[in-house]
């Protein structure tokens, strides 16, 4: 399985596990994914959830060798909104990333260690805290290929870090060190290397022993409502066919071994 759950009282633990591609998430992990944290949701007994990815790694995005190659392709051709959508919270939808247009009431925690770049920036961003390790990184890296942000990493990072540095961080998609993503608000908490899923895991713990009811209800009102939530979704995805256009043989580059390790130049 690409995707484990450890129940730990009442935190979920949902670790990505692809550590030989940084975690980066295929059509068949996505999935994966949406369904863990719809089961996290109607689970009466869980009360917070931490995200995180095996060996080292968060999330490196979605697998570029997937798109490049056309195997993702039947799954973004399916991902599409019906008309009449604008419920994330009772009309759940899977995202390419899997639960990235998911607006649940329970709080989901990141926790980052190494990349979390692309698809897994914008995985982080939809989670409602983050913990970052020092020497992790993260930043917009798909700018390189083509790779549109289309899990609401355009609806999230303006409202997260103000537009101003939302806008540099998606325009030059430059790498962000744990230091700098907790200056201007991006992570909420900085830890030892190695230390992140521990230090979620005691904020987790700590999360669940406030009442419940009166968190979830203030959890609730400060965030951008469901409806609004769901029109930005929907006018992000206007950018997926820049996916078509550019996007996939961008994938095919970096399939082929372009732009190892985060390099701009050699694209």
């Amino acid at each position: 399985m690409s995707v484990r759950i450890e129940q730990r009282g009442a935190v979920h633990v949902v670790t990505i596990e692809r550590p030989e591609r940084r975690n980066a998430v295929d059509p068949a992990t996505a999935w994966a994914l949406f369904e863990a944290f719809q089961a996290f949701e109607a689970d009466p007994d869980a009360r917070v959830a931490v995200l995180t990815g095996a060996g080292g790694a968060f999330c490196a995005g979605f697998d570029l060798k997937s798109a490049g190659s056309g195997a993702a392709d039947k799954w973004i051709g399916q991902l599409g909104f019906p008309e009449d959508w604008c419920d994330p919270v009772g009309a759940p939808l899977p995202g390419p990333m899997g639960p990235s247009r998911l607006m649940l009431s329970k709080p989901v925690i990141a926790a980052i260690e190494g990349h979390a770049v692309a698809g897994g920036m914008e995985l982080a961003a939809w989670s409602d805290m983050r913990v970052m390790a020092e020497d992790a990184v993260t930043g917009v890296f798909c700018r390189r290929w083509g790779v549109p942000l289309i899990d609401g990493g355009t609806v999230r990072l303006p409202r997260m870090l103000g537009q101003g540095r939302a806008n540099d961080l998606i325009l030059t998609g430059r790498p962000v060190q744990a230091d700098e993503a907790l200056r201007i608000g991006f992570a909420d908490r900085v830890c030892a290397p190695g230390q992140a899923r521990a230090a979620a895991l005691a904020l987790a713990e700590d999360l669940t022993r406030f009442p419940q009811g009166c968190l979830r209800g203030d959890f609730l009102s400060a965030r951008m409502p469901a409806e609004e939530l769901a029109t930005a979704l929907r006018r992000e995805w206007v950018s997926a066919e820049a996916f078509l256009s550019e996007g996939k043989a961008g994938a095919a580059r970096f399939a082929a071994g372009k732009g190892r390790g985060g390099d701009f130049g050699d694209i």
